[in-house]
C-alpha cells in the first residue's frame, strides 16, 4: 500500500496512490506498507538504483544498513512494537532525499503511524524529510527509554514475589519475557547509535545547528540509556538465580521431610518385622499383653528418633 503525505498550504494531506500514478511534486513523505513486487518496481522508475526487497533489508552489516547513493541516504533501522507483555522489532527501510522521505515497512509500527497521524493533525510553516527522519528518531529513543522504565517497575515487584510459593511460576515467565524485552531494546539502542553516527559522519548531509544539536542529543540519550539494559541482565540475572534457589530450598524442605519421615518409621517397621517372624520361641507370642506392648513400643521408638532430630536441630 503506498501513501503519499502532502504539504499543500502549511498542512499536510495524506493520497493513496497506485503504481499507475505519478508521485506528486508536492509530497514530503512516502509510506510503502507491505510493499508488492510492483509498488517495489513503481518506486525503482523513479530512483537511480534497485530498490532493495524484504531480504535486502534485513541484512545485518553495517554496509547494508546505511549506505550513500545518488538517491540520497539509505538506513534500515530497527523499531520496536510492543504487542501485550512482548516486544517485537521492526526492520523499517528510510531513504532520505533532499525533498521525499521514504520509508518501506513489512510490519505495523505505532511510532510510525502516530508520527503520520499528528504530522496531518497540526499545521506547520516548514516541514522538510530531514526534520521528519530526526522526529521519528528522537520519538524511538523517548520510547525505548519509556520501556526501560518499565522493566526497572516491573522488576522492582518481581523481587517480592519470588518468596510467594503461588507465583513462583508466574516470577519465572515474568524474568525470562523481561530479559528478552531488555536483550531487543539494546539492541534498537545499538542499532539507532549506529545510524546516527553514520548520519554525522555523512558530508552530503547538510545539517543545520539545531538538527545536528538534536542528533547529539539523541547519541547522548542512548550513551546513557545502555549502561542501564546492562544493569538490567544482572538483575535479571541476580533474580532468576535467586528463583532458583528459592525453589531448590523447597525442593530440599520437600525431600528432607520425606526422608526424615521414612527414618522415623524405620524403628518401628524394624519392631514389627520382629514380631512378624513365625517362629515358636519369640517370648511375647503367647503373652497377654504382647500386641499393645508391641505398639507402644513402635510409638516410643518413633517419637525417640524424632526426639533426637530435634535435639540435634536437623529438624
Amino acid at each position: 500500500m503506498i501513501t503519499a503525505y502532502c504539504y499543500e498550504h502549511r498542512q499536510v494531506n495524506a493520497i493513496s496512490l497506485n503504481v499507475n500514478e505519478p508521485l506528486p511534486e508536492t509530497a514530503i513523505w512516502l509510506d510503502i506498507y507491505q510493499p508488492i513486487e510492483a509498488e517495489r518496481l513503481w518506486l525503482s522508475s523513479f530512483s537511480s538504483d534497485v530498490v532493495p526487497d524484504k531480504e535486502d533489508r534485513n541484512e545485518i552489516e553495517a554496509s547494508s544498513r546505511f549506505y550513500q547513493n545518488r538517491d540520497g541516504l539509505h538506513v534500515n533501522s530497527l523499531f520496536s512494537q510492543k504487542s501485550g507483555q512482548s516486544l517485537s522489532s521492526v526492520n523499517i527501510y528510510f531513504n532520505l532525499r533532499e525533498r521525499l522521505l521514504i520509508t518501506m515497512r513489512d510490519d505495523d509500527e505505532r511510532l510510525i503511524d502516530s508520527s503520520l497521524s499528528q504530522l496531518q493533525e497540526s499545521s506547520t510553516l516548514q516541514v522538510t524529510p530531514l526534520q521528519l527522519f530526526i522526529k521519528l528518531f528522537k520519538a524511538k529513543v523517548d520510547h525505548l527509554a519509556d520501556l526501560i522504565e518499565e522493566i526497572y517497575s516491573t522488576l522492582e515487584n518481581v523481587g517480592h514475589e519470588i518468596f510467594e510459593k503461588e507465583h513462583i511460576d508466574e516470577v519465572f515467565r515474568l524474568i525470562t519475557n523481561r530479559e528478552d524485552t531488555n536483550g531487543k531494546i539494546r539492541l534498537n539502542l545499538l542499532d539507532t547509535q549506529r545510524a546516527l553516527n553514520y548520519i554525522l559522519r555523512d558530508n552530503e548531509i547538510k545539517l543545520t545547528d539545531d538538527e545536528t544539536k538534536d542528533i547529539n542529543n539523541m547519541l547522548s540519550d542512548i550513551a546513557s540509556l545502555i549502561p542501564h539494559t546492562q544493569f538490567i541482565f544482572e538483575k535479571i540475572n541476580f533474580l532468576m538465580d535467586a528463583a532458583m534457589g528459592f525453589t531448590g530450598l523447597q525442593q530440599n524442605k520437600i525431600s528432607k521431610i520425606f526422608s526424615v519421615t521414612a527414618i522415623v518409621f524405620l524403628p518401628p517397621t524394624l519392631i514389627a518385622s520382629t514380631y512378624g517372624m513365625n517362629f515358636e520361641n519369640i517370648p511375647e507370642v503367647h503373652w497377654h499383653y504382647g500386641y499393645p506392648w508391641s505398639i507402644a513400643l513402635m510409638f516410643a521408638s518413633a517419637a525417640a528418633t524424632f526426639w533426637f532430630f530435634k535435639i540435634k536441630r536437623w529438624l
